[in-house]
């Protein structure tokens, strides 16, 4: 993965944001496990819980047809990376102590089987992206932060309750397509990223963006960035390597408040 370009250095200077480089498989795995701990626990902090609903995923860097993803009854809040299950493709946990619900499996396990570029997901019930998922309308570039989805998610334009069946899975997939992001109608937002890192953060502005929305709506000022500027922007702040770096100050930041979430 490359930097982004636009930084600026000079003597002396330390680049702080440096992408991982791994050694084994084993360090690789525990450190995205980290960081999907990582993001739960922010989920947690801003509010995007709804009971036992939700769930974020990461595909597993030696069996690649396996995801780990957060058990059961456990509160964002409270997950650890040892807590995380790894399930296989029949829908076996086959490493962790807890068990899974099976929208965990249906919606997930098709995004990861149809995306083979993607290392993440995230499916949660946030307020304001449930909202806004309700209207079955894609969001307007109306921030600089919003741009990031601009050409680049899509909506699922129907609902059947919850998605158990497998047939549901592979429509979230195909109505997915290639974006980063899509609504699933009368549900809720998703997310997906080559980073465990990236997916969380993409859900997170994603949330803020509808917020924005909304507001905006509501005082009757919807004026959206022009399509050609919009897609430049796009070009500047939605690249996978964009959000992967605007989810370290949230690292950071948890990661320091609640150390015991490496455990």
């Amino acid at each position: 993965m490359n930097f982004s370009e636009e930084r600026v250095s000079g003597k002396n200077v330390i680049d702080y944001l440096q992408y991982p480089i791994f050694t084994t498989l084993d360090e690789e795995r525990q450190h995205n496990k980290q960081r999907l701990a990582g993001a739960f626990r922010l989920f947690s902090r801003f509010g995007f819980t709804e009971g036992v609903a939700g769930h974020a995923t990461y595909r597993d860097p030696e069996f690649k047809d396996h995801m780990w993803v957060n058990p059961y009854g456990i509160p964002f809040g409270k997950i650890k990376a040892s807590d995380l299950v790894l399930v296989n493709p029949d829908g076996e946990v086959v490493e962790g102590k807890y068990s899974l619900h099976k929208s965990a499996l249906v919606i997930h396990s098709a995004i990861h089987e149809a995306r083979e570029d993607i290392t993440a997901s995230v499916h949660l019930h946030p307020v304001y992206g449930k909202t806004w998922a309700s209207t079955g309308r894609l969001i307007d570039p109306l921030t600089q932060d919003a741009c990031a989805f601009y050409n680049d998610h899509s909506v699922l334009d129907e609902f059947s309750g919850v998605v158990y069946e497998d047939n549901e899975g592979v429509k979230v997939a195909n109505a997915l397509a290639n974006n980063k992001a899509m609504f699933l109608k009368n549900h809720g937002p998703l997310t997906v990223g080559q980073t465990v890192d990236a997916a969380a953060f993409w859900f997170i502005t994603l949330e803020r963006s509808c917020q924005v929305q909304l507001l905006a709506e509501a005082a009757g000022i919807v004026n959206p960035i022009p399509a050609e500027y919009a897609a430049n922007t796009a070009k500047q702040v939605g690249r996978d390597i964009d959000g992967w770096e605007n989810f370290q100050p949230l690292w950071e930041m948890i990661v320091s408040d609640e150390p015991d979430l490496l455990d």
